[in-house]
């Protein structure tokens, strides 16, 4: 059904479930299935996605053997694949043990066996297999740091992979001499499938001194034993045999079919990998939307500004918030009522930092309502609280659990303002 324009909040709404839809994994798997093989097959996957990647396979295949590990409340039913939930975005022992079984499963695999991974976002903390000298609580700590810290995914992935004994390559390896495909819904900016849940499955090419690199430069304050332990960990890629990938859905598919929906508008979409902190990549949208508006013409169309990748949060204050409703606060703090002008970020996994809700949407009249409810935009700013801010405006976006996860779709929607 074509999006309403005359309602512009559920106009934006509309183009990111439309976002979400094609990345769903029952429409997007099964295309990248080979026949099924004669001798054993065998499903595994991690991620946000995975246990509806599992659901896919089976829909197309039938029955399979396998075990997948997924976040919380977003298991499916399958007929053969057990799909197992641990927590997400710090591990738990849930995860940690569930990577053992997985782990012992795949140990007797032989060259007549074929094993599909199906892996998304999420798989680096749902994955939880500390190598020797290093606890669960030394890696919850980490990922507690590396997620104040601003750090981009890619950079938290390069670091995790050395404190692990199944990312980086390493499932791979333990599921030889086993023939490998891995089906993934990317959810890194440039779909590097060495960073997809810190690539269990894909050789990484990464090192030790890149690891401390990140460490140093994000201020990261880790136990000596920590250090060492990412010292030691070996360079150089593992040597994969009789393997193989595919990205299955990805941020810039999700945003041209969110582009295709928007007839009625002038589409420019501004990058599917954008990173950075989200308040200052929010000023830099939100002058471009007015500077857009100052030079259209009453029966100009609207402007449809695009983009997705992930934005980060720094330092973060004592409030509740995640990086796609504080872009969306920063980006309404700049336009300051400014009529014509509509914002709406949202994560495509349902889920935007430390709540469950996808995001926020703003438009001309935030300013007036924070005033009539006695609200401090710029306060809620330096507590990064953007969550509690649109609760009381009533502004959030919740989907629940998409079963999906291709990053953070962003957008401005800009009319003619007389």
């Amino acid at each position: 059904m074509k999006p309403n324009l005359n309602d512009p909040k559920q106009y934006l709404i509309d183009l990111f479930l439309c976002a979400v839809d094609a990345a769903d994994p029952m429409k997007v798997v099964a295309k990248y299935l080979p026949e099924r093989p004669s001798g054993r097959l065998f499903v595994i996957g991690a991620g946000k996605g995975s246990a509806r990647m599992a659901q896919a396979v089976e829909a197309h295949y039938g029955p399979c053997e396998g075990f997948v590990i997924t976040r919380y409340g977003y298991s499916c039913p399958t007929q053969g694949i057990q799909i197992v939930e641990a927590s997400h975005p710090v591990p738990d022992e849930a995860g940690e043990a569930a990577t053992q079984q997985l782990s012992t499963l795949v140990s007797n695999l032989s060259a007549s066996d074929t094993v599909i991974a199906l892996i998304s976002g999420g798989g680096s903390a749902l994955l939880c297999a500390p190598v020797q000298g290093i606890s669960l609580q030394d890696k919850m700590d980490v990922n507690a740091e590396l997620l104040a810290s601003g750090a981009p995914i890619s950079e938290m992935n390069i670091v995790r992979k050395r404190l692990s004994r199944v990312k980086g390559g390493k499932l791979a390896a333990m599921c030889s001499p086993a023939r490998l495909l891995t089906l993934m819904i990317s959810d890194v900016p440039g779909d590097d499938p060495s960073l997809i849940a810190s690539g269990p499955t894909i050789a990484d090419s990464g090192s030790a001194g890149d690891a401390l690199a990140i460490i140093q430069k994000r201020n990261l304050i880790l136990p000596n034993h920590v250090v060492s332990a990412i010292v030691k960990s070996a360079d150089g890629p593992i040597a994969l045999e009789d393997s193989d990938y595919h990205i299955v859905a990805a941020p810039s598919i999700s945003l041209n079919a969110a582009a295709e929906l928007a007839t009625d508008c002038d589409v420019r979409i501004l990058g599917d990998a954008l990173e950075g902190e989200a308040n200052d990549l929010a000023k830099q949208h939100a002058l471009l939307a007015i500077e857009l508006q100052s030079s259209m013409a009453p029966r100009d169309r609207p402007i449809l500004l695009l983009s997705g990748g992930e934005c980060t949060v720094t330092h973060r204050g004592q409030g509740v918030g995640g990086p796609n409703a504080e872009y969306v606060l920063s980006a309404a703090n700049v336009l300051a009522g400014h009529k014509g002008i509509h914002v709406l970020s949202c994560d495509t996994d349902g889920v935007d930092g430390a709540a469950e809700v996808a995001g926020a949407y703003a438009g001309p009249n935030t300013i007036h309502k924070t005033k009539r409810l006695d609200l401090d935009i710029k306060y809620a700013l330096q507590l990064h609280d953007s969550h509690t801010f649109f609760e009381k405006l009533g502004d959030q976006i919740i989907t629940g659990p998409t079963l999906t996860n291709v990053n953070d779709f962003r957008a401005l929607l800009i009319e003619h303002s007389e």
